[in-house]
């Protein structure tokens, strides 16, 4: 079972035993600034396409979890990145006629390979209007199911928090960075299937009309946020690994983390 929140700079982690040994985490720390990384998804006033698309609660599936003690190196997040999405169409008026592709996005310096897997493993296919600083967006289809993955590509252990639609992926409440979330240890790789149920199962992350996402069907989603994905990273504390300079952050715009555990409610779907 997860261990409750604690306000000091000693958290408590789950590790989820997602392809490998990928870590979940808890923290207590303020909201703070999002940071350009190279590749991110880096965010802009440019108004998107209205959601067509949103994440609804799937089926379950089998994924373990299990509790770990650890400590950020800092209360500033080493980066924090939003990625949209939508229908086709709307995503194709939204880039432009020859946008800029990418397979994944890197964060936290190039330390963290960031990908979106479709029900076969393949990678969705992202986009982004080329000289444009808004985030990179990817197309995807009612009814069809998608995993968050992520690879560290480094000897650095790594807090990850995620959210989908502005909900945290593991307890369903508002995105916060004081919340809790997965470790990443080094040169291992992490896929999240859905929103986590319990320390066995989660509720796979499907494709939906927005009348049908989570997020307009559970307390604490609200529609405006439909059609983003959200990562943060936290540096972890790890003996002999020398600490890296940090570069300034610069304010964010999207609401992949629009606020402040118990793992994440059952959507209440309206007649």
């Amino acid at each position: 079972m997860i261990h409750r929140l604690y306000r000091s700079r000693l958290f408590k982690f789950a590790t989820g035993l997602i392809a490998g040994a990928a870590l979940l985490v808890a923290c207590g720390q303020q909201p703070l600034a999002v940071r350009d990384a190279p590749a991110t998804a880096t965010q802009s006033a440019a108004a998107p396409a209205p959601a067509q698309l949103g994440t609804q609660w799937g089926e379950g599936i089998e994924s373990k979890v299990r509790s770990v003690t650890a400590k950020r190196l800092s209360d500033q997040p080493d980066d924090v990145a939003s990625l949209g999405y939508n229908e086709a169409n709307a995503v194709r008026r939204t880039v432009g006629s020859n946008p800029e592709r990418r397979l994944n996005l890197l964060l936290a310096q190039g330390d963290i390979e960031w990908s979106v897997l479709d029900e076969d493993g393949r990678p969705l296919p992202l986009q982004r209007a080329r000289r444009a600083e808004d985030m990179f967006r990817l197309a995807g289809v009612e009814g069809a199911r998608y995993t968050l993955r992520f690879r560290n590509l480094s000897d650095r252990s790594y807090e990850l928090i995620a959210t989908v639609d502005g909900l945290d992926v593991l307890n369903g409440k508002p995105g916060s960075l004081r919340n809790g979330g997965y470790v990443l240890g080094p040169q291992q790789a992490l896929t999240i299937e859905g929103f986590r149920k319990s320390q066995n199962e989660v509720a796979a992350f499907r494709f939906a009309a927005p009348s049908r996402a989570y997020a307009a069907n559970t307390e604490a989603g609200d529609v405006r946020n439909i059609g983003v994905i959200g990562a943060a990273l936290f540096e972890l504390e790890q003996p002999n690994v020398p600490r890296r300079a940090r570069r300034d952050a610069t304010p964010s715009q999207p609401s992949a983390f629009p606020a402040d555990g118990a793992y994440a409610p059952p959507p209440r779907y309206r007649k």
